[in-house]
């Protein structure tokens, strides 16, 4: 793997900031994961784009509109870079046409026509070149482009007879083609939503593709405590339907306007993330010996969350090992060891999968599981004989799993940076001495990479992927002098994430139906490389 080429850039002086000042932010983030307990995630393009094509009713529509008139880039797409763009480009278009269709009126429809025609532009030349291999791995991503393909097709048809429409003839005239093969899934899938069927829970997270079977849809009911579908607003949506707003005290209306209210009309993905959230929070303060005080509420919500099959990271998700297994990691931080056993059956005979039925396998989930278990240990080293051979075993898979240039990539993340930094510190800790090679090879993969301003990042420079990559290098921090090398490339991270001028602010980096930015864990991976590098 290789970083993009740059421009040296002289690297940015250090601003001023004490351990104090670190610890103070580190224990305001901790707080504040109580005081906001669905969790602090970037606003999605994809997932906004179907509120505002399926729920016009919700407060916040005029906002949800601009956020995508906001968002588009200059070459027509919305979202990330190469293939990433295909899921928000296609849900912005889509919600584009079907404003155009519907409400838009005067200088909108002008706008927004030619935003749509510029989205159809790209969205034809991205379909032309893709296959089912470029795709990224991210969840149900060929389920909803076939989805949104057919919704924009079935729109252009109807403008091809409406010269009102706003768009030109030749846009009104194409009609895009999924690759093959992704529309006979999505047809068997409506079939059983729309006989009340029950399906795999993961896939009420994006049941928005069921069209409109998902309305009232007897395999979803609305969460208890959030009113959700899924943890999805786009779900939720559907679920709903869009003839006419439901009354103000339906549990999903509400569900979806406390969504909305999060970032004033556009949404998150995935919301709760409760687990989530705080397992990774806690976890990556904890094992970089941050000093945070953690209230007693906090370690209850993990210990409570964690049942036979382990937990969810939120209210509508299928419990999974990955939370499951960073919980755990924290409790044990904590001094609340709480009993791994529920990851075992995720156990496969080479590796441990993520949830059951996982079409992949997840580098940064065993990466989790080896560190779950492995800290548990320290605590009940009786409970050796159950657990070790699964470590061995998460341990080994890893290190097959490595790349000739010392890199890990992983199907949870873009950057290459942070299943590097799960991999490499989940073998120094828990992998033994054969793994030590392997983290070596990562140690210097990571000082290569570092960019001529002092950051490091796959398509640009970000603090996240500058902590991750620092989290690398001073995992020993405290163990003895570092080596020079390491020492400088440390001290040129810890003045360029100093200098940064936020350390959230993206891009999003991180895969759900879109890419999506969480906000608290970024600044727990950035508080816990700035503390160890002091």
């Amino acid at each position: 793997m290789s970083v993009q080429d740059e421009k040296p850039s002289e690297p940015r002086a250090a601003a001023a900031v004490s351990a104090p000042d670190l610890a103070e932010r580190a224990n305001t983030l901790v707080t504040g994961l109580l005081a906001d307990p669905w969790g602090r995630m970037s606003p999605s393009v994809y997932e906004t784009g179907r509120l505002v094509a399926l729920a016009p009713w919700l407060t916040g529509h005029r906002e949800r509109l601009g956020h995508l008139a906001g968002t588009q880039r200059p070459d027509g797409g919305w979202g990330a870079p190469g293939a990433y763009a295909l899921v928000p480009t296609l849900s912005a278009t889509d919600a584009i046409l079907t404003e155009l269709g519907g409400g838009a009126s005067g200088t909108d429809r002008g706008v927004l026509a030619r935003s749509a025609a510029r989205g159809l532009d790209t969205l034809t030349g991205l379909l032309d070149r893709l296959t089912a291999q470029t795709v990224p791995d991210m969840p149900a991503v060929e389920l909803i482009s076939a989805y949104l393909t057919e919704r924009i097709n079935d729109r252009l048809a109807g403008f091809a007879d409406s010269p009102s429409a706003g768009l030109g003839l030749r846009q009104a005239r194409i009609r895009l083609r999924a690759p093959d093969g992704w529309n006979a899934e999505l047809g068997r899938i409506r079939s059983l939503v729309g006989a009340g069927h029950p399906v795999p829970e993961k896939l009420l997270h994006a049941l928005e593709i069921a069209g409109p079977a998902a309305r009232r849809a007897a395999c979803a009911r609305p969460g208890p405590r959030t009113g959700g579908i899924g943890a999805s607003p786009a779900a939720t949506a559907a679920w709903l339907g869009a003839d006419a707003p439901p009354p103000p005290a339906d549990p999903a209306r509400r569900f979806l306007e406390r969504a909305a209210a999060q970032h004033g009309g556009p949404v998150p993905c995935g919301i709760p993330v409760t687990v989530f959230e705080r397992a990774w929070v806690l976890s990556s303060l904890l094992r970089s010996a941050v000093p945070v005080s953690v209230p007693p509420a906090l370690t209850a919500s993990l210990a409570t969350a964690i049942g036979a099959s382990g937990t969810p990271a939120g209210e509508g998700l299928p419990a999974d090992a990955d939370t499951t297994s960073v919980a755990l990691h924290a409790l044990a931080l904590l001094g609340s060891p709480h009993e791994p056993d529920s990851l075992l059956q995720y156990e496969l005979p080479d590796h441990f999968c993520t949830w059951e039925g996982e079409q992949g396998a997840s580098v940064t989930t065993n990466a989790h599981v080896l560190d779950a278990f492995g800290e548990f240990l320290k605590h009940r080293p009786d409970a050796r004989a159950r657990y070790a051979p699964s470590m061995v075993k998460a341990a080994r898979w890893l290190q097959s799993r490595q790349h000739p240039d010392g890199s890990w990539t992983d199907r949870w993340h873009v950057s290459p940076y942070y299943a590097t930094a799960c991999a490499a510190l989940a073998l120094r800790h828990f992998g033994g001495v054969a793994a030590g090679g392997h983290v070596r090879r990562a140690e210097q993969w990571v000082l290569d990479g570092q960019r001529a301003d002092g950051s490091w990042g796959w398509w640009t420079g970000t603090a996240e992927e500058t902590a991750h990559a620092m989290l690398v290098l001073l995992s020993t921090a405290g163990r003895g002098p570092l080596p020079p090398r390491v020492r400088a490339a440390a001290d040129r991270g810890r003045a360029w994430l100093l200098g940064a001028p936020a350390w959230t602010d993206g891009p999003a980096l991180w895969h759900d139906k879109d890419l999506y930015l969480p906000g608290a864990i970024v600044e727990a991976s950035v508080l816990s490389a700035l503390h160890l590098a002091r």
